[in-house]
């Protein structure tokens, strides 16, 4: 029997996925397991593999499509099965994993996220969603498989896109979510073109950026020509993909979490002595060379342990203080920004640490990072020190409440016992959520990090 393959959740922050490529297309054979398409999260790109054997039947949601999770994009079965999606009631593909890695505990598969109205059980669905399908005659049974709230909850934003698309109904024909977007951007469902006369999400982004022609609508006229002394322009980069989510994630940083940003100067110097003593060391036993970002993993992890509001979050009306050290590393890749995750650090040796570090960063580089990869950070790194910035203002990466940014390392003289010296000096940034913790806390955090970079052997104690 067909299934219905919905939008993973990958991670348990993802509310949307981008769906950047398809590997397959409609006719074309797939075994469970295999890639089927890829998919960019809140966090980064991941490959989906196929739920199960079978021949892809239909493709819902194309390339570029912004995409509810747990919303249907694909229709997988035998050859010559029907590929209709029927409302409510259609056998689903349990939410697929990023490859390789294995899903979150907390992650659901679609059909526990919103169950089959066959089996009788129960359809997820929020007091206010409730009351609204109500008030519009619309049965809970109906909106199996629409939730887009957590683990696929119905919202009351889904019935209304669901009342939506009925309204439409013997007019023209329109998924939930197109009905939805065209809801939400102010555009007539009706006027909008398709290529099999059902609108879909991506039909209806297109008509409203003007990229679509409205059905029986003359061409539109050409684009006006530049005002006079516009400048020329030598390239357009496409403002989509890891890109876009970069950007759509600092943006809410900035704009929901209050920022403060502490900077703190500390000397480097026995630091950096004790890094090029360890060198050769941790070479022979690890066959990795240890790099002070890999120190300052261990130091961060040592000194969050006497603060734990710094490795907290504010999640909902909760500020969840974890009890695990997992230290995310910024990483710039050609396409964007990537925060790989090194998972209990403050239990790592250095040369572990800095193996694993290596992996992750080449990984991210590679667009090969893996959902584990990108997941279960609690406090975040980010060095631009090699640019030579001295000071700079991190934005957090939502939900944590705090990000360090690592500055250059400059000898500069400073005065030790009343006499001018040449020291190894390095600016540290640290932004915090105002939210989750005041200044005070946030420079003890800074304090003990000093103390620890300053006098070196403690990290290793």
């Amino acid at each position: 029997m067909a299934i219905v393959f919905n939008m993973p959740m990958l991670g348990n922050t993802m509310e949307e996925g981008t769906i950047l490529q398809w590997f397959k297309k409609e006719g074309d054979a797939v075994k469970a397991g295999e890639p089927l398409l890829e998919v960019m999260s809140d966090k980064a790109n991941f490959e989906v593999e196929a739920p199960a054997d079978g021949t892809v039947l239909r493709i819902i949601e194309a390339a570029d499509a912004v995409v509810n999770v747990h919303a249907p994009i694909a229709v997988i079965g035998a050859a010559g099965e029907s590929a209709d999606v029927p409302a409510g009631d259609a056998p689903t593909a349990p939410a697929a994993e990023a490859a390789p890695a294995a899903a979150p505990a907390a992650q659901q598969t679609a059909s526990e996220a919103a169950p089959a109205t066959a089996s009788g059980a129960p359809v997820a669905i929020s007091p206010r969603a409730r009351r609204l399908a109500d008030e519009l005659g619309i049965a809970a049974s109906a909106l199996a498989g629409r939730g887009s709230g957590p683990g696929g909850r119905v919202i009351e934003e889904d019935v209304k896109a669901y009342a939506a698309a009925l309204a439409t109904a013997g007019t023209v024909k329109a998924t939930p979510l197109a009905a939805k977007i065209a809801e939400a951007l102010g555009v007539p469902v009706g006027s909008v073109p398709s290529a099999d006369g059902k609108v879909r999400a991506d039909d209806v982004r297109k008509f409203a950026e003007g990229t679509a022609t409205p059905a029986s609508a003359p061409a539109p006229a050409p684009a006006p020509a530049a005002p006079a002394g516009s400048p020329a322009i030598a390239d357009v980069i496409p403002f989509k993909g890891l890109r876009k989510m970069t950007a759509d994630v600092v943006t809410k940083s900035r704009f929901t979490a209050p920022h403060i940003t502490l900077n703190m100067e500390v000397d480097m110097t026995e630091c950096i002595a004790l890094r090029e003593k360890l060198v050769p060391v941790i070479q022979k036993t690890h066959e990795t060379k240890v790099t002070v970002t890999d120190v300052l993993v261990k130091a961060v992890a040592r000194a969050l342990k006497d603060h734990p509001l710094c490795n907290a979050a504010l999640v909902g009306d909760e500020i969840r203080l974890y009890a695990d050290r997992n230290i995310g590393v910024a990483v710039a890749t050609a396409t964007g920004l990537v925060v790989p995750v090194i998972r209990g650090a403050e239990n790592r040796s250095l040369g572990e640490i800095s193996l694993d570090l290596k992996a992750l960063v080449a990984r991210a580089r590679d667009g090969k990072q893996t959902q584990e990869d990108m997941s279960g950070g609690t406090f975040t790194i980010t060095n631009i020190g090699m640019f030579g910035v001295d000071s700079f203002d991190p934005i957090i990466v939502p939900p944590q409440s705090c990000i360090l940014g690592v500055c250059r390392t400059a000898e500069k003289p400073v005065v030790r016992n009343g006499a001018v010296v040449i020291r190894s000096m390095m600016n540290l940034s640290l932004s915090l959520d105002h939210r989750v913790l005041d200044g005070a806390p946030g420079a003890k955090f800074l304090l003990t990090l000093k103390e620890l970079l300053e006098s070196p052997l403690s990290i290793l104690a």
